[in-house]
Formats: structure tokens, C-alpha cells, sequence
């Protein structure tokens, strides 16, 4: 049996799992039974396009709700109080000068279950985030980039 990967969380992205647990359970699993209903109303399944979605809306849903019990049941959650802000860690928040396009940058470093580039969620394990990690306010930073390297130079640390 292969090794779990234990997923780390904020206690945000926790609950945010929960809940999406809880609405497929509930909500998501009644729609797609009752397009499966409908579907079989239609007669014939070999030719039954609409029947065939909506099982395989059925069977991606169910994958997603044993992947998300999955992650609850491995995820160990970022104490907050244990956030130091002397160094990058997992859960804190960091501002960055980036030299080349000279402009500050926010990142909140967490899991890679977590990880939402498009709203400053990087994860540990991204080239970024894993530069950053275990770095001091005034350090710099050098990134592998596809085309080189970017020099980032931590700001502030924040929880």
C-alpha cells in the first residue's frame, strides 16, 4: 500500500474543504440523482447520451468526495500561534520586492492543496514558496525561473 501524503492546511482551507465535502454530500449528490432519474426517463440506455453525463458527473463526483476524505483524514492544520514571523513558514504571509519588474508582492505561503496563485496562495513546495522558506526579513532571494532566475528581497513577515 502506498504512503499517504500528509496534506497541510490553514484552518481557512480546512473549512473550506469541509464545507465542499459537506455540498457534495448533500446538494450535489441529490442533483446528479435526479438527473440520472430523468435521464433513464428517455428510454433506451445504449444510445442514452444524456444518461451516460450524467454518470460520469456521478462517478467524477464521487471520486472528489473520497479525495476530500482523504485529505481531511491526512491533514494536519497550521497552529497560527506557532507562526514564527522571524522566518518564512508555512501559514505566514510575506512581502516581497521583486527587482526585476520593481514592485512589492504578497504571498501567503500554505499547502499545496491550498495553493491559489491568482489570489497570492502560493505553496511551500512552488519554486517561490520554497526559496522563501526559512529566509529572514532582508534576505534576498534568487528563483529559478523558466528563462533564469528572478531576485526577490523579503520585506515583512506576517502571520
Amino acid at each position: 500500500m502506498a504512503s499517504v501524503k500528509q496534506v497541510i492546511l490553514t484552518s481557512e482551507g480546512l473549512e473550506k474543504l469541509e464545507k465542499e465535502l459537506e455540498y457534495l454530500k448533500t446538494v450535489k449528490r441529490q442533483e446528479v440523482a435526479a438527473e440520472i432519474k430523468v435521464a433513464l426517463g428517455y428510454g433506451d440506455l445504449s444510445e442514452n447520451s444524456e444518461y451516460d453525463e450524467a454518470k460520469n458527473k456521478q462517478a467524477q463526483m464521487e471520486i472528489r468526495i473520497i479525495e476530500i476524505e482523504t485529505m481531511l483524514k491526512n491533514a494536519k492544520v497550521i497552529d497560527e500561534t506557532e507562526i514564527s514571523t522571524e522566518k518564512v513558514s508555512l501559514g505566514c504571509t510575506v512581502k516581497v520586492f521583486d527587482e526585476e519588474f520593481d514592485e512589492e508582492l504578497t504571498y501567503n505561503i500554505v499547502g499545496s492543496t491550498e495553493a491559489d496563485p491568482s489570489k497570492g496562495k502560493i505553496s511551500d513546495e512552488s519554486p517561490v514558496g520554497a526559496s522563501l522558506l526559512g529566509k529572514s526579513i532582508g534576505e534576498e532571494v534568487e528563483v529559478p525561473v523558466p528563462d533564469g532566475s528572478i531576485k526577490l528581497k523579503i520585506l515583512e513577515i506576517n502571520k
